[in-house]
């Protein structure tokens, strides 16, 4: 089942925000996440906030009907428009996630988007990115999205071997990921994400590799490769507690990273992010990069975390909770925090060192320099970036990143 929200403090009724988290906005590009928490099957490894509708039947009733979300979505979206009252920013960047978002009709996420577009406008170059089950989308839906003012489309292809997905409780078969592929650029999507899944129980480095081949073969413009991470409370950890598959360790993690890193970079992909390659700087994923890079972005829906000028706060996790506090006028914030200088110093270093361009010399303190030092001389970090007064992780760094890190912020 989903994880536990974080502890802060109440947002207040109205949502608003205190006056600092505006201050210098211009200069920070805004971005909406729109959260779909609705999935036809729970996977085993997951524990995102979303709910199947026996999950659903009985705890939320009408309020929790998949059929007037998109209504309820709007609402937090007019509830935004008067929270940041005449701030100026067009919208950079938009993503619908879940969840699985295309288990909406096309004109419902084509309404939610047009209520931004009313509500904020829409930067000229505004990438609007949704994310998709293979199997739940078809031809016809991909081109009411693009006509509808979405450019670019996530598919979870996760593997192209069954044996794999089977372990995940994947419900597409192997190839269907691939030909939305060529169905998106059909309907006219210049910008396609895979994301894929190694380190599953009973994967072989073969597979793995047959997984990489097998997306970029069909043409994207983008791939992204996480190891699976066996959260408590799922399913495939109670399957791996019972000795039913064995558990992966960090040392095929890291070689399965290793042939990643070499497949798509053979395949003409350049990683800008530890676990994100793309084919050209048009092809990254801007919207992600507002979070790494500590932007203000809008999250809307239940569960969903939004940040503005250093004020983070999240939603009620339950669909019917959610739409109960915007049918009442309410803002569905469940909590918030505000960030010290201390705590945004610290978030740009975790972050931004995942990046490509890495982060800059000048955020360290005097221990986290001394450490940046050792991270160059035992190759962790790039020899030139790092003369020039920036963190930039080797390959060897990119896979000990979360160890090297953790120094630096000292």
């Amino acid at each position: 089942m989903p994880s536990a929200l974080p502890d802060g403090e109440p947002v207040p009724d109205d949502g608003s925000l205190p006056a600092s988290a505006l201050a210098g906005s211009a200069d920070r590009p805004l971005g909406f996440y729109l959260h779909v928490p609705y999935c036809a099957t729970r996977c085993g490894y997951c524990d995102f906030n979303t709910y199947t509708a026996t999950e659903l039947r009985g705890s939320g009733g009408v309020l929790a009907s998949r059929d007037n979300y998109a209504d309820t979505l709007i609402d937090e979206i007019r509830l935004a428009r008067k929270v940041l009252g005449d701030d100026p920013r067009p919208v950079r960047t938009v993503f619908v996630g879940g969840g699985t978002p295309t288990l909406l009709a096309a004109g419902d996420l084509v309404r939610m988007l047009a209520a931004i577009r009313d509500e904020f406008g829409l930067a000229a170059d505004a990438e609007v990115t949704t994310e998709a089950n293979p199997e739940s989308v078809d031809p016809a839906y991909l081109a009411a999205l693009r006509e509808g003012g979405f450019n670019r489309v996530s598919f979870g292809m996760q593997s192209a071997k069954q044996h794999v997905l089977k372990v995940l409780d994947r419900t597409h078969t192997p190839g269907r990921p691939e030909a939305c592929v060529a169905e998106a650029r059909a309907a006219g999507f210049d910008h396609v994400n895979l994301d894929l899944i190694y380190g599953t129980p009973g994967e072989s480095d073969d597979d793995w590799r047959a997984s990489l081949e097998a997306a970029i073969g069909s043409g994207p413009d983008h791939v992204s490769a996480y190891a699976l991470i066996v959260e408590e409370g799922t399913q495939l950890a109670r399957r791996i507690r019972r000795g039913e598959v064995p558990m992966t360790d960090d040392d095929v993690h890291a070689d399965r990273y290793l042939i990643a890193d070499s497949v798509l970079a053979e395949a003409g992909f350049d990683w800008y992010e530890v676990s994100n390659w793309a084919t050209s700087d048009a092809g990254r994923c801007l919207h992600n990069e507002l979070y790494w890079r500590g932007a203000d972005w809008w999250g809307a829906g239940p569960g969903a975390h939004s940040h503005v000028g250093g004020v983070r706060w999240w939603n009620v996790k339950h669909p019917g909770a959610y739409a109960g506090a915007l049918a009442a006028g309410r803002s569905p914030g469940a909590g918030r925090e505000l960030l010290s200088d201390e705590d945004r110093r610290v978030e740009r270093i975790l972050l931004e060192l995942r990046l490509r361009e890495g982060v800059p010399l000048s955020l360290l303190r005097e221990e986290g320099l001394a450490a940046s030092r050792r991270a160059l001389g035992e190759g962790l970090l790039e020899g030139g970036p790092y003369e020039e007064g920036r963190a930039v992780l080797t390959l060897r760094g990119r896979l000990l990143a979360d160890a090297v890190v953790r120094d630096l912020v000292d």
